[in-house]
């Protein structure tokens, strides 16, 4: 049985001749009666009794009546809600980034996705942690390292310079050196990273004054005179009282990954988003 089979019927029972309903649903008379005697075949009754003014339902078609309206109205509803979520879209959508990254890069674009799609709610978790796509823990994901995973979409977003920074007004490290300089790092489980490398290269005699994997303390230690600070552009040059310090050698930079599962490629309110994401930061 197809719904479209029922629509004849309905369309039938409403109008009570062939030529009638055939006209309400844009169909010609023979196919009218041709799809009806499919739709009697395959439920093994006679739903219609055939009288000189028309069709009139059987007693087996008033019992299946009822239940052709529900089916009716499930799928209008069904299109309604469709067409709904077309215009307005809706829902909730999970994003994982970097503290300093959800704070300085993507806040500013949530807020302008939520003026423009006011029954979207962006869940944001900013931490360290690496959060699976393919275990569907995030529906969107930003990070430094590429992704490998065969279920995930992604591209590389942007790329971020990075600058080392002191308190304005006071005097630079000699690069190669670093005597009597205090610097903020990264804690020891991401000593490896280029910016941490190059710190420790460029100021080999520094004293690590405060280790962190928030970029957001660091700069704040930074701001409050506690020491040097390695940071992405983005967040120290809007970080009052520090300035970028020149060494003549600039940290190295990271590239910025986003990724999302392919089951999600579709999802109306995930390409709009991506979609805003890439317009406002991708270079």
């Amino acid at each position: 049985m197809e719904w479209s089979d029922l629509r004849v019927f309905l369309a039938i029972a409403r109008e009570g001749t062939l030529g009638a309903a055939a006209r309400h649903l844009g169909q010609t008379q023979p196919t009218m009666g041709r799809r009806l005697r499919a739709l009697e075949a395959a439920v093994g009754q006679t739903l219609f009794q055939r009288t000189g003014e028309g069709l009139v339902l059987t007693g087996e078609g008033a019992s299946v009546l009822g239940h052709a309206e529900r089916v009716e109205e499930e799928v209008l509803a069904f299109q309604r809600q469709l067409a709904g979520q077309e215009s307005q879209l809706q829902g909730m959508l999970r994003l994982s980034s970097s503290d300093w990254f959800g704070t300085h890069m993507l806040a500013p674009v949530l807020a302008e996705f939520g003026r423009r799609h006011p029954l979207v709610c962006i869940e944001l978790l900013t931490d360290a942690r690496l959060y699976s796509l393919p275990r569907r823990e995030a529906d969107m994901v930003f990070r430094i390292k590429s992704f490998d995973e065969p279920e995930v979409i992604s591209r590389k977003l942007m790329h971020i310079p990075y600058a080392l920074y002191g308190l304005a007004g006071h005097d630079k490290p000699r690069a190669g050196d670093g005597a009597g300089a205090r610097v903020i790092t990264m804690n020891t489980d991401f000593s490896e990273m280029p910016d941490a490398i190059w710190l420790k290269r460029l100021l080999p005699n520094a004293t690590v004054a405060h280790r962190s994997n928030n970029r957001e303390v660091q700069a704040q230690l930074c701001a409050n005179g506690a020491g040097l600070a390695v940071l992405p552009r983005p967040l120290g040059d809007v970080t009052p009282n520090i300035v970028a310090l020149d060494l003549d050698e600039p940290p190295p930079g990271r590239d910025t990954f986003v990724g999302y599962h392919r089951d999600l490629r579709r999802l109306a309110r995930m390409r709009e988003l991506l979609s805003l994401v890439i317009e406002t930061l991708a270079a």
